[in-house]
């Protein structure tokens, strides 16, 4: 069972690279950054990532699993997630490949992951809206979602920070089952969805997600697309 040391932090640039220094450092699994603001926060793909003071959970925690097995601790962290949600909001959201959640069509979060040079750690990222800001700009405001607002009363990020660890605690106990849960949880199979990667884009159906976390996509090839790294976009239908 995970043992968590926290460290409790009122501004940082960003949970994920106070917490990658500690992990360059040798720094065990288990340490967790949370903040009530970042000046620095940055999302996947290079994007930023920024939240009004005390708005959100900003968390990451470093973990150290087999490298084999480093994709299922990032999935383990966005089921947890997910879960706390129910626990602390009575709140369902679901996952969208690779780690955002969402409620309907809306962010309510998600999950960044990154490694130390060496690879023996994953510092995994949680931002996820609690608390509705009140200067959030217009073209965020219509993709994005609040726990407050879905649940109809203030929720407690100091409560869903603990059902978050309680609930990570024990996917991380039992990585080989986090594959299944995932891939109930998961919104964007069955979905159609473009996928813009590097060089070129595929679109198609989202029909699987395989065993090392990659998305499959049938785009009307011989065989479905393994995608392991891209920017998805689920496509509403006509």
């Amino acid at each position: 069972m995970l043992t968590y040391r926290i460290s409790r932090l009122v501004s940082t640039t960003s949970t994920n690279t106070v917490a990658l220094s500690a992990a360059a450092e040798g720094e065990p699994e288990g340490y967790v950054v949370v903040a009530d603001h970042q000046t620095a926060g940055r999302g996947r793909l290079g994007r930023t990532w920024a939240a009004a003071p005390g708005s959100a959970l900003l968390v990451s925690v470093l973990l150290r699993p087999p490298p084999a097995a480093a994709h299922l601790a990032v999935s383990a962290l966005s089921c947890a997630a997910a879960a706390a949600c129910e626990r602390a909001a009575g709140v369902t959201p679901s996952l969208k490949w690779p780690n955002d959640l969402l409620v309907g069509d809306r962010k309510l979060g998600g999950v960044l992951a990154e490694t130390t040079g060496n690879l023996t750690a994953v510092v995994v990222g949680l931002g996820l809206n609690v608390h509705p800001p009140p200067d959030r700009p217009g073209d965020v405001a219509a993709t994005a979602t609040d726990l407050d607002d879905l649940a109809g009363r203030r929720t407690s990020r100091a409560e869903l920070l603990d059902a978050l660890l309680i609930e990570l605690a024990h996917r991380y106990d039992d990585l080989p089952a986090v594959i299944d849960e995932y891939r109930a949880r998961c919104a964007t199979i069955g979905r159609r969805v473009e996928v813009a990667l590097l060089d070129r884009s595929v679109t198609g159906t989202a029909v699987a997600i395989a065993d090392d976390g990659s998305l499959l996509v049938d785009d009307g090839g011989p065989s479905p697309v393994a995608i392991t790294a891209g920017d998805v976009s689920h496509v509403r239908p006509a």
